[in-house]
């Protein structure tokens, strides 16, 4: 029987590129929400109400057969929330205030099923260490314009700016999609991936992942669900 065809409500290029690694079906039907934070809301209640509302505003436009993923990331510190930069001054005033510093980035993921009313959400939530870059690379990285439509106004694979130094956790989902967040999700809704995650996403993105196997368990960490269902 043919699994299911996912409904990424995401236009970014970067989720497109992950969840492709899973050789999962898939097509995007991106949507469009008012992502202002409530006031005094912490950065997981955040993401996770973001990433549901999302999957929800996606859903009316699916077949029941399918299954909506939709994913919301933010990079917090502490408590303050730091969205996508809305001009120059905004992205000088972040990346000094990231500088030399750890930072948290969240990224939820919802899965909705619209036949049963099946609602799924995750939240992975990474430590990031930025390096002490000073302020003649900040004024090229905002020239290149790259940080305009990133939370926190970076990106961890820009390799000329190079913002990130020695991460200890999950690097996809800095980038915006925890793919072994959204494993363990599609996994309870009975859709596995083609083969193993962990190496594909690991040789994708040219790190060694410290994190996999507390995430999806040692048995998924070193084979393929699917595989072991056939």
């Amino acid at each position: 029987m043919a699994q299911p065809l996912l409904i990424l409500a995401s236009n970014s290029p970067r989720r497109r590129q992950l969840i492709a690694l899973g050789g999962w079906s898939f097509r995007v039907a991106p949507a469009d929400i008012d992502e202002t934070p409530f006031s005094g809301e912490e950065p997981r209640r955040y993401v996770a109400r973001l990433a549901l509302s999302k999957a929800q505003s996606a859903m009316r436009a699916v077949s029941t057969a399918d299954l909506v993923v939709a994913a919301d990331t933010t990079v917090a510190d502490g408590v303050e929330i730091l969205g996508k930069p809305v001009n120059e001054p905004d992205a000088w005033r972040m990346l000094r205030q990231l500088r030399g510093r750890v930072h948290q980035v969240y990224t939820a993921v919802a899965v909705l099923r619209p036949h049963d009313g099946m609602e799924l959400v995750d939240v992975c939530e990474t430590d990031v260490p930025m390096r002490d870059y000073i302020d003649e690379e900040i004024a090229a990285y905002i020239a290149s314009r790259d940080p305009f439509d990133k939370a926190g106004a970076y990106a961890i694979q820009n390799h000329d700016f190079h913002p990130v130094t020695e991460l200890a956790g999950c690097y996809a989902n800095v980038m915006g999609l925890p793919l072994c967040h959204l494993t363990r999700l599609l996994r309870q809704a009975g859709i596995y991936p083609a083969g193993p995650i962990p190496p594909a996403c690991q040789a994708a993105l040219d790190y060694s992942c410290p994190v996999f196997g507390q995430i999806l368990g040692e048995i998924d960490a070193r084979s393929s669900p699917s595989l072991e269902k056939s």
